[in-house]
């Protein structure tokens, strides 16, 4: 299905009517087993993990920390064929440095419409801060409590959470320049990939 389609539904149905940025990639829904949640939307659709430039940023990304966690990928869909599917916290590209509670809650909407697609998911990685309070913001609403607490992710994350019967792994965001920087970060985000394949059997 071409999970945009969907989210386009959603949009007009929302007061709110949160920007939106449709990326276009068809997933196989019932196939995927876990997702992994990204912070924003690329500036350019071309740099997405899904865009079909070769030298897509947000793919690159992705299929280098794969590699690094001991799986042998050359392309997204790679990825996208082991039940790995990849998306945004906000559907938009962000539009300063730091995204405001008001368009994470806006966009937590569509996050929540977009999980609901998955009827197999097993794990959620919540990639950064943005995606943390997201998910939070989901499980709040249908749960009444937050799934992952307000401590610094090196804290926790070798604490098993669950949002219902998915097991979430809080992480770190895995695009973006500071990945040539922060090399500790770059470690435990593979880690965390791995603890997911771990999960899944992978």
């Amino acid at each position: 299905m071409i999970i945009d389609e969907y989210l386009a539904k959603v949009v007009n149905s929302l007061p709110e009517h949160p920007e939106f940025m449709p990326s276009n990639v068809d997933v196989k829904a019932e196939q995927i087993k876990m997702i992994m949640i990204n912070e924003a939307m690329p500036d350019n659709i071309e740099d997405y993990f899904y865009s079909p430039a070769k030298t897509a940023e947000f793919a690159c990304a992705a299929v280098e920390l794969f590699n690094k966690a001991g799986k042998e990928v050359n392309k997204i869909d790679d990825i996208l064929n082991m039940g790995i599917y990849i998306t945004s916290a906000v559907k938009c590209p962000k539009k300063d440095s730091i995204i405001p509670g008001t368009i994470i809650k806006e966009h937590s909407f569509l996050l929540e419409e977009e999980l609901k697609l998955f009827p197999n998911l097993k794990v959620i990685m919540l990639m950064g801060d943005v995606a943390k309070k997201s998910m939070n913001m989901i499980s709040k609403r249908t749960t009444k409590k937050n799934v992952i607490p307000s401590i610094a992710t090196y804290k926790i994350r070798q604490d098993d959470f669950f949002y219902k019967d998915i097991q979430v792994i809080p992480s770190y965001i895995m695009t973006g320049p500071n990945l040539l920087i922060e090399k500790s970060k770059v470690t435990m985000i593979v880690e965390d990939i791995q603890k997911g394949l771990r999960i899944l059997n992978l």
